[in-house]
């Protein structure tokens, strides 16, 4: 068998490898035994995984799996598009402007190209979960956006259960910490919307935090395209409409089961000429 390391992409035997990942390192415990840590090629979720359970994929494999990636990217950036042309039909606007936390730096990329594709003003930033809490407050004074987006990669421990455990979640609590944070620099009326969670996380809590939208009431793995499809319709819907879960969940792949919230009013402007 190849020896694993990191950078290899490699699935998990007992779950039929199910999901692709990549090595993000290795870790030597006590018992001489060596623990991957992983995080999903095309999904936000992070795992671990003894090293005897992982096996390298063919990267004929990779390349079709990635391959399907991309299509479904374009086929949803296609739709957003559709849906700004037909709602900014014989007007002048100003869509919200967004800042974006990844704690993936591929996906933080892939992003922002994608932002750039729908011709929204945004700012991505490629900064681990762990620390976004420290910068966040920063970045909100200094690009001062409409909409906020806290993602990266997320997961349960113990699949399934303890659902009400901060600790039974790899990266909630940072994402929790840095709604609170957002929150406390919006105590002005400064009506900041919030998008924050990933792959299976603690979604009550990060509502709880103050975030109008957030993963994953299901605790199932969402799609890459999930947050930037909610930012994207905040952005382009006038501030004049209530924008609600029921809005935007045909456009995702797991509609609520994958992300939920308690809604927000839309940040584009009607620019009146002079």
């Amino acid at each position: 068998m190849k020896k694993i390391k990191k950078g290899d992409i490699v699935g998990r035997i007992s779950y039929g490898k199910d999901i692709l990942f990549v090595v993000d390192r290795i870790i030597k415990t006590n018992s001489r035994n060596e623990i991957a840590i992983l995080k999903g090629l095309t999904i936000r979720i992070k795992a671990d995984s003894n090293i005897e359970d992982l096996e390298v994929i063919e990267k004929r494999i990779v390349k079709e799996k990635i391959q399907l990636f991309e299509n479904r990217i374009e086929d949803e950036l296609k739709k957003c598009l559709k849906y700004i042309e037909l709602d900014k039909r014989g007007k002048d606007v100003l869509a919200g402007k967004i800042l974006h936390l990844d704690g993936d730096k591929k996906y933080s990329e892939k992003s922002l190209r994608c932002y750039r594709s729908l011709g929204l003003e945004a700012i991505v930033k490629n900064i681990k979960e762990n620390e976004q809490v420290r910068f966040v407050k920063s970045l909100l004074e200094r690009y001062r956006p409409d909409i906020l987006v806290i993602t990266g990669h997320d997961g349960m421990l113990r699949g399934g259960t303890k659902y009400n455990d901060i600790y039974n979640y790899r990266n909630s609590r940072y994402f929790i910490n840095s709604v609170m944070e957002a929150r406390r620099w919006d105590n002005k009326g400064r009506d900041l919307v919030i998008f924050a969670g990933a792959c299976q996380s603690y979604y009550e809590a990060i509502i709880g935090a103050g975030a109008n939208f957030a993963s994953s009431p299901g605790r199932i793995l969402i799609d890459f395209m999930d947050p930037l499809i909610v930012a994207e319709r905040i952005a382009t819907t006038d501030e004049s409409k209530y924008v609600t879960i029921s809005d935007i969940e045909r456009n995702l792949r797991d509609g609520i089961k994958g992300v939920n919230g308690i809604g927000a009013m839309g940040k584009k402007k009607i620019v009146t000429k002079m």
